[in-house]
């Protein structure tokens, strides 16, 4: 049997944020933003709700059916991405969110806004595509295969687009999984200061697929 998908609501927010909380929560990338865990369990929600409604906004949000996984995904048109020194100035407004995520998450905590500054700079741009923010299955329900039917019907619009779709892996088994399902590697892993590595990983649509965009 298939895995049932839509897209998701805003009822559905509350439960988006709680899967986010849950399956990142322990992640490398929220401890070395929150190493204190207590705190970690304080605030590490809060950004799970802001990154949410970022996308809810502005992307898109796939759930399953039964609520168990979620997927967010944002299009990022070919002017976005890192910004160059000759658009400096065009992407001063796009430098205020780590800002603003950080006023809202942890107003004491840099590394709210680091971690937010330095995947920025490394997000590829001159090309459209799509990017995979976040992906989070339930605890209970991992390994069941969640996970890649989510990102593979994605996946299967951008091959029939021709659009090409880009994440950063944040730990050894995401980045296994996403290596399955076509990303590689691009470019150099981001080291976070004195805290783990995150992997950029571009994926082309896959030839044949494609219906000539």
């Amino acid at each position: 049997m298939g895995v049932a998908i839509r897209v998701a609501a805003e009822d559905d927010r509350e439960r988006v944020v709680q899967l986010l909380d849950d399956a990142f929560r322990d992640d490398p990338v929220s401890g070395w933003v929150f190493p204190d865990a207590a705190h970690r369990r304080d605030r590490h929600p809060r950004l799970m709700a802001v990154f949410a409604d970022i996308v809810f906004a502005e992307g898109r949000v796939d759930i399953t059916e039964d609520g168990a996984a979620c997927a967010l995904w944002l299009s990022v048109s070919a002017d976005e991405g890192h910004a160059d020194e000759d658009h400096a100035d065009e992407g001063h407004a796009d430098e205020d969110g780590p800002v603003q995520l950080r006023e809202a998450v942890d107003p004491d905590n840099v590394r709210v806004e680091l971690v937010g500054r330095l995947t920025a700079e490394i997000h590829p741009s001159g090309r459209a595509h799509k990017y995979l923010w976040m992906i989070a299955v339930a605890p209970e329900r991992q390994g069941e295969g969640l996970g890649s039917a989510l990102v593979r019907s994605v996946l299967d619009r951008c091959d029939q687009e021709g659009v090409p779709a880009y994440l950063e892996a944040s730990n050894e088994r995401s980045r296994a999984l996403y290596e399955r399902l076509g990303f590689g590697r691009t470019g150099r892993p981001l080291e976070l200061p004195d805290g783990p590595r995150m992997w950029p990983m571009w994926r082309e649509p896959r030839a044949g697929s494609a219906t000539g965009a």
